[in-house]
């Protein structure tokens, strides 16, 4: 793998966004995490919502949003309603 775009959740529209965001790797994705990653792509596009932010936690994880385990979303969603 070596496009963002392979890696779950991750279509070409938001592989593109991260670019614009200045994350181009996957490696940087995955430095960055999922939250500050979601928080870049806010910026450029601000109806990225809950669903970005899952979908990103997956694809560090390698795995599709809807396998996230309920602790994950549950922290992820505190994250994002404090962005509301």
């Amino acid at each position: 793998m070596d496009k963002l775009s392979d890696l779950p959740n991750i279509g070409k529209d938001t592989e593109k966004q991260l670019k614009d965001a200045g994350i181009t790797s996957i490696e940087q994705l995955t430095k960055t995490g999922s939250k500050q990653a979601w928080l870049k792509l806010k910026e450029i596009d601000p109806s990225a919502c809950i669903h970005r932010l899952y979908g990103l936690e997956g694809a560090i994880r390698g795995i599709r949003k809807a396998e996230l385990p309920d602790d994950v979303k549950k922290e992820l969603k505190e994250f994002y309603n404090t962005f509301k």
